[in-house]
């Protein structure tokens, strides 16, 4: 099972690049499958990571301690608008980049829109 990127939480995948690997790989396939029937009629979930483990960029933290409004428009997002916010602001290595995407975000923030919305 394959992690799709690092930022996915529970996903895994399977890839494949031919008809043979599948049926190659029958039988742990119909295992995967019983055994994810399993987990979904106990009810288990997977222990996700909270808004609060994401890192805060110091230019970001900065604006949300000078402009009360960002801050309320922020916490009021749903933590995975807040997550992709926090990630889409600490990709950047130079801090003129992270300042210059949070420049760019922050009317999508005050009007309660996530990145991509």
């Amino acid at each position: 099972m394959i992690q799709q990127t690092e930022n996915v939480q529970a996903g895994r995948q399977i890839r494949f690049t031919n008809i043979q690997q599948i049926v190659d790989l029958q039988t742990t396939l119909k295992a995967y499958i019983f055994e994810a029937i399993e987990v979904e009629k106990a009810g288990l979930k997977v222990e996700r990571r909270q808004t609060t483990d994401y890192a805060v960029p110091d230019e970001f933290q900065h604006r949300l301690h000078t402009i009360p409004r960002l801050r309320a428009a922020f916490e009021a997002l749903t933590p995975g608008r807040q997550r992709a916010y926090l990630l889409h602001f600490s990709a950047p290595k130079q801090a003129k980049t992270r300042e210059s995407r949070i420049e760019k975000c922050m009317p999508q923030i005050l009007e309660g829109k996530g990145l991509n919305d």
